[in-house]
């Protein structure tokens, strides 16, 4: 029975694609404030048929850490579902993603318009240099910059592996970095068509502040968001009344 709703849910994903991509393409013509609710109401219509199609819900936990205004965040990363949630979770999220992304339909125009930070990673430090200058005018304009500190989707479990774009990026920007966990790999896996029912849990850890070493900062990022993570991975999770908190309700 699951197979058939994880197949009717992939069915929803890609004609969610198809009618938001089409319907609501003239707003790549509008203001950035309007444009990039098309990406936010997009999530919100795949979280929607995610829980009531698959059965999986999703949270937000850690509110209270939860960054207003201009921001950086660094994720944990299992899957495709941890680059559609923020988007009904954070006022403006700008993430940092691979360039090859750029082209594709709807996720690369909408990318454009709302400027998220494609980074191409075989210009080597080039890419670096590029990834802060966007980042600062990003941060500049009051947006949350999201990076996967990782830069791939990881399986639950596996062997963390952080870059040291993350690592430049709190250094060159001066700026505090605030942690995210999640556990959402053991519900919407990096591979297959597959959704197992629960609850899937996105936590803003406590901020590290800004001006730590480049070790101690890395460290204690990878320390406390992998802790964090294996953390809701291991607990007996069950879905509860809760729903993503849009920013417009944030206290």
């Amino acid at each position: 029975m699951q197979t058939v709703r994880s197949l009717a849910f992939v069915a929803w994903l890609y004609l969610s694609i198809l009618i938001f991509a089409v319907g609501l393409s003239p707003a790549l013509l509008m203001p950035h404030r309007v444009a990039r609710e098309v990406p936010r109401l997009w999530a919100a219509f795949v979280l929607f048929g995610l829980h009531h199609i698959a059965g999986v819900r999703v949270e937000v936990r850690g509110l209270e850490h939860r960054p207003r205004g201009a921001a950086l965040i660094a994720g944990k990363h299992m899957g495709m579902l941890d680059v559609i949630a923020p988007f009904t979770f954070l006022e403006d999220a700008c993430f940092v993603m691979k360039q090859e992304l750029r082209p594709l339909p709807f996720f690369g125009w909408f990318a454009w318009k709302t400027r998220m930070i494609a980074v191409d990673r075989s210009a080597g430090a080039k890419a670096l240099k590029d990834m802060v200058r966007l980042a600062r005018l990003r941060l500049a304009e009051g947006r949350q910059i999201l990076i996967f500190p990782e830069g791939t989707r990881q399986l639950p479990g596996a062997a963390p592996d952080y870059k040291p774009g993350i690592a430049a990026l709190y250094r060159d920007l001066e700026v505090p970095c605030v942690p995210l966990a999640t556990n959402s790999g053991a519900f919407w896996p990096a591979h297959g068509f597959r959704r197992t029912p629960g609850l899937v849990v996105f936590e803003f850890l406590p901020v590290i502040p800004a001006g730590l070493k480049r070790a101690e900062f890395m460290a204690r990022l990878e320390a406390e968001v992998e802790a964090a993570s294996r953390r809701l991975l291991d607990a007996p999770l069950k879905a509860t009344p809760a729903a993503p908190v849009p920013p417009s309700t944030a206290a």
